[in-house]
């Protein structure tokens, strides 16, 4: 199978991504990209990471009674990922939409890599991946996001916390461990795949007209004109 992330894509749609440790405001920011797409006209789709029915439901339990492995985990996680790219992804991108993903194929670099997976064996795995047009990445300091996410429930979820790691006993003190090499891992991915890095401490709406500047200027030669309306012209030609 080709490595078809190494190269643009060439679908009529763009495909804008956001990647965050928990806590960063990521969800926020695409959120507010979403209603400001959507009423300047644009056709948008949004999808999430981890909500494929094809495995949710195998990943919910294993979560639950702590039976996967690192490895299992990323196998499992790429297959959701296989399964929304196939049906929720790619339709939208030849249609001519404006596909926005929480979550994308980075978070498996981070995550996986500190779980324990090699870096080169995730890549290879989402080999198969769409290249986004547009990636932002929400970069925030532990104790930030720590205080976020505990202002909105009053515990941390076990793997959040990287709990099954084994790292502390205290789920703060595990989230902080666990988070931080995440953080470490999205510094260098940054780097190599030329993410647009966000200060996630600034004001909501300060963040969200950055993120709306470099929107613009990814759709300026934008024209949503459906994959298969290119197809039909070119046929119309011969």
């Amino acid at each position: 199978m080709g490595n078809t992330f190494d190269h643009e894509h060439s679908y009529p749609g763009r495909l804008i991504i956001v990647e965050g440790i928990d806590g960063s405001g990521k969800s926020t920011q695409i959120q507010l990209l979403q209603k400001w797409l959507v009423s300047m006209g644009y056709r948008v789709f949004f999808t999430e990471w981890n909500s494929s029915a094809l495995v949710k439901e195998t990943i919910r339990r294993g979560k639950k009674k702590n039976l996967l492995t690192p490895t299992t985990f990323s196998i499992l996680h790429a297959t959701d990922f296989a399964d929304r790219l196939a049906h929720l992804i790619l339709p939208p991108l030849k249609a001519g939409m404006i596909v926005l993903a929480d979550r994308y194929v980075f978070t498996a670099f981070a995550r996986d890599v500190v779980r324990g997976v090699h870096p080169e064996w995730v890549r290879q795995m989402y080999g198969f991946a769409v290249r986004p047009d547009l990636a932002f990445y929400f970069k925030v300091p532990i104790e930030v996001s720590l205080k976020r996410i505990l202002v909105g429930r009053a515990s941390l979820k076990f793997h959040e916390a990287g709990m099954d790691l084994g790292l502390s006993d205290d789920p703060k003190e595990s989230f902080k461990i666990f988070q931080s090499k995440i953080i470490e891992e999205y510094n260098a991915i940054a780097d190599e795949f030329k993410l647009v890095v966000m200060d996630a401490t600034k004001p909501i709406y300060s963040q969200q007209a950055i993120v709306r500047e470099f929107v613009q200027e990814k759709l300026q030669n934008y024209t949503g004109i459906p994959y298969t309306s290119v197809l039909s012209d070119e046929q119309a030609k011969r």
